[in-house]
């Protein structure tokens, strides 16, 4: 019997007799692509339960090998036209099993990846975090996560949108409603259909804020382990999307829509023992582990920034004054620095302020775990923490486009020995066509500066 990750998930025991049942009569198969994108099949319950149960489900393999527009690409080692574009197999992770209460009568299983001979493919977001989670295992560690995801929510539909070349929308709110228990309420039809409908999908759901940007909100999880988080995140960012566009409305998860503030994913993360002990802290005050471990992911922050900031756009949200970091740098609860300590005793923890919105949470973790992992292995010492605006500091700088970062990812030797050549490499191409790509298109603020005035 598998064990559940709350009473409000299901065994696949469980999930099969509400099949039979009839209660349930779709189920979404779905693994995390590079892009943090649920990819999968909606099958029905009748042949998952009497065929898929037993003898599993495939997929083309090029779905770890494109575009964020699906296109097919050169230069992955995994997936191309010479290769012929076989398939992957779905492994069912039946302790992912949970209902989707938005939808009728339809449940959700999320899976790993392994090739037609039972390999792992360990391209898979999902396996490079499980890597570095086995790690942390054979030090007789667990990883504890949390994810603060923003968005920005929009009265205007999908299908609008897009017409409207995503310009002129028209923002859920008006104003900056920070905290604003008013502004939360303009837009609660979305907010309470997210937070019940997560609640039943399995996430504990903390509670929703307003943010800075018109129409931009958060909805908190309380943490968990590192592989259910990320498992919960990928859900949660498809479901979101779903039921904005049943309401008429849309989300997008941009790390920088527009001028204003961008969208955050500050990721906390912090080790305990494997029956829950606690390694960070002792006797009131940091451990020298923890030391270690904050001081290897400031070490390799640039090292893994690529993993953090995946997209071209990812990288307009780095500004000074914007609560986005801009500088390699920690503190004592100073928003300010790419790294933030926080809490103490069983809350210690460290944020984590470079993701933006549109992070691949897997990918994030992995490369967080990478590098706590070197620090402690390496004894590595922990700066003494910055004081202040680490906006004006001489602090390095957090790399400020996708090819400073992407050159960086490629070129460490710590994302090599912790990742693997073929995650490194796949990783780096995925840049490389993001880059070729916006590299040859002509822009909104070219035309405008120079159509005339050129």
């Amino acid at each position: 019997m598998t064990e559940l990750r709350n009473n409000r998930h299901l065994t696949m025991e469980n999930l099969v007799q509400r099949i039979d049942a009839g209660e349930i009569d779709t189920v979404v198969v779905a693994f995390t692509d590079m892009q943090g994108r649920l990819q999968g099949k909606r099958l029905h319950g009748r042949y998952f339960a009497d065929i898929v149960v037993p003898h599993g489900t495939e997929g083309c393999n090029y779905l770890l090998a494109v575009d964020v527009e699906m296109n097919t690409v050169d230069g992955y080692a995994i997936s191309s036209w010479d290769k012929g574009y076989g398939d992957m197999e779905f492994v069912l992770d039946d302790r992912t099993i949970r209902v989707l209460t938005h939808l009728p009568a339809t449940a959700m299983v999320q899976c790993d990846l392994v090739w037609p001979d039972h390999s792992p493919v360990v391209q898979s977001p999902r396996a490079i975090l499980q890597k570095q989670l086995d790690r942390v295992a054979a030090h007789g560690w667990q990883a504890l996560a949390g994810t603060e995801l923003e968005f920005i929510a929009f009265d205007t539909p999908y299908e609008e949108a897009s017409r409207r070349h995503y310009r002129d929308l028209t923002p859920a709110n008006q104003y900056n409603v920070d905290y604003s228990i008013l502004g939360t309420a303009r837009v609660e039809p979305l907010l309470r259909a997210l937070r019940n409908t997560m609640y039943d999908a399995g996430l504990d759901v903390e509670g929703a804020k307003g943010e800075c940007n018109f129409g931009q909100h958060e909805i908190g999880f309380l943490y968990a382990d590192a592989l259910t988080t990320a498992d919960n995140h990928a859900v949660y960012k498809t479901v979101a999307k779903e039921i904005a566009a049943q309401q008429g409305k849309s989300i997008t998860f941009m790390a920088k829509y527009n001028q204003r503030e961008g969208s955050s994913c500050h990721i906390h993360l912090s080790l305990r023992g494997q029956d829950g002990e606690l390694v960070f802290w002792d006797g009131g005050e940091r451990t020298p582990l923890y030391d270690h471990f904050v001081a290897g992911v400031l070490a390799t922050a640039a090292d893994f920034t690529l993993l953090y900031a995946p997209n071209i756009n990812s990288y307009k949200r780095f500004a000074d004054g914007s609560f986005a970091p801009t500088t390699i740098a920690w503190g004592l609860d100073n928003r300010t620095c790419a790294l933030r300590l926080v809490g103490h005793g069983a809350s210690a923890r460290m944020e984590n302020r470079i993701p933006g919105a549109d992070v691949n949470p897997y990918l994030a973790l992995a490369a967080m775990l990478a590098g706590g992992l070197h620090g402690i292995e390496n004894e590595l010492p922990l700066e003494p923490e910055l004081v202040g605006n680490a906006y004006h500091s001489d602090k390095p700088k957090v790399p400020h486009t996708m090819g400073a970062a992407r050159a960086a990812f490629a070129s460490s030797d710590v994302a090599r020995a912790a990742l693997g050549d073929e995650v490194v490499d796949h990783y780096a191409n995925m840049a490389d066509v993001e880059l070729a790509a916006y590299d040859a298109t002509v822009t909104d603020w070219e035309l405008h500066r120079g159509f005339e005035r050129l």
